[in-house]
């Protein structure tokens, strides 16, 4: 370690590896990105995998923790006392840990900064979406409404840890964490607009490495990459895909690359058509190769996205995208330079999209790789991510010496 280097920490809660998550590999890189550049960085984490091997009563106490979990919190507090960090990163702490980590870098007087991937500040299931549109009936208040209607897992029981979790807790956050990573300024945005502290929301947003792999030569297929669900727009591009079929399709086929709640319906979607392909829960050598041969990827998500991981690997890969106009993808995509926008929840308008980016000029992939090497390196990033720390740091030094003054 170089004198300069700082003690990171970072805190999350890994996803189910049935349905991998943007986060967990958002975590991955930027400890790699820490370690790579001299720093020493350690990870506290959970696994959500661990609870279908745990007993029944331990699976029946997991809910119960949801909002506070004693355990976790005194093996944090043990970690930081042996480590004792510059700063603590925290990203997901549902289910196996809990906002109780929090409490446990009070206590040790360390800075701590999170990232925000999702809504969970102020929306129980972090989506801002419930019944196929936006949905911000628990913001800034009881989130009652998130139980009536059982917006986790369409259960009311099931919603329940969550809705408590933020209840008792939304207050918790905002007081204990020094600083909030906002992954998009549109998602800064919409949080300041739900009453969260704007001091304390700084926009960082995700990087991503250099695929090694970019587009060359004409491509063979549109792709969707990411989780089969309802929000993720997979229903409405089935829908608009039909209606491309139905005026003779554009050349190439769509393939589908992903798992989740809606796969056996996406399966059987696309079984015996030559205009779609399935292709199942990809690894990540094999999303490199599939992104690198599209001739663009589709995100037509009808919630509003907190950033967009997938735009950006396209970037990377010299790729466009068509993504829905609203949220973080119009942040992203500059409608007609590096890519296409929809109207939002529109079949008709992203069939469109779909038949003018299959015919769009080279040009179009060589801005978004012009845009990715501006903004989405991971020299940016680690620029980014030290600067976030060092601020917090900072924050926490300075009321330190108040303290002392008086």
């Amino acid at each position: 370690m170089t004198e300069d280097a700082l003690r990171v920490l970072v805190v999350h809660n890994r996803y189910r590896s049935a349905q991998p998550s943007g986060e967990d590999r958002v975590v991955d890189q930027e400890l790699a990105l820490l370690r790579d550049a001299g720093h020493h960085a350690d990870l506290f984490e959970r696994r959500s995998d661990d609870i279908a091997a745990m007993s029944l009563p331990r699976k029946a106490v997991v809910p119960l923790r949801v909002p506070w979990n004693p355990a976790a919190r005194a093996d944090l507090a043990e970690r930081l006392r042996a480590e004792r960090p510059d700063v603590v990163h925290v990203h997901n702490t549902f289910p196996l840990l809990s906002p109780s980590v929090l409490s446990a870098c009070a206590r040790a007087g360390v800075a701590v900064v999170a990232t925000l991937h999702n809504y969970t500040q102020v929306c129980p299931t972090g989506t801002l979406y419930r019944d196929g549109a936006e949905c911000r009936a628990c913001v800034d208040r009881l989130p009652v409404p998130a139980v009536r209607h059982g917006c986790y897992r369409d259960s009311r029981l099931a919603t329940v840890p969550l809705a408590v979790n933020l209840a008792v807790n939304r207050r918790r956050w905002w007081s204990a964490v020094t600083r909030f990573f906002c992954i998009s300024a549109a998602q800064r945005t919409i949080l300041i607009e739900s009453g969260m502290p704007a001091e304390r929301l700084t926009v960082k947003h995700n990087f991503v490495p250099d695929p090694g792999v970019h587009r060359t030569g004409a491509p063979d297929h549109l792709l969707f990459l990411g989780r089969l669900t309802e929000e993720k727009g997979v229903r409405l591009l089935m829908t608009a895909w039909d209606r491309i079929a139905e005026r003779g399709g554009v050349g190439i086929p769509l393939a589908l690359a992903g798992a989740g709640p809606l796969r056996d319906e996406v399966a059987a979607w696309a079984r015996d058509r030559d205009d779609v392909q399935y292709l199942g829960l990809q690894d990540r050598a094999g999303c490199r190769e599939l992104v690198a041969r599209a001739a663009a990827v589709v995100v037509p998500s009808t919630w509003l996205e907190t950033f967009g991981l997938v735009v950006v690997e396209a970037m990377a890969a010299g790729v466009p995208s068509v993504v829905a106009g609203h949220g973080s993808l119009d942040e992203l995509v500059t409608d007609g330079v590096t890519g296409l926008t929809h109207r939002p929840g529109d079949a008709s308008s992203l069939a469109d999209a779909l038949r003018r980016v299959v015919a769009a000029p080279p040009s179009l992939g060589v801005a978004a790789r012009q845009r990715y090497e501006e903004e989405f390196t991971p020299a940016v990033g680690l620029t980014n991510l030290l600067a976030g720390y060092r601020a917090a740091m900072s924050e926490v030094e300075g009321r330190r010496g108040t303290q002392t003054v008086r």
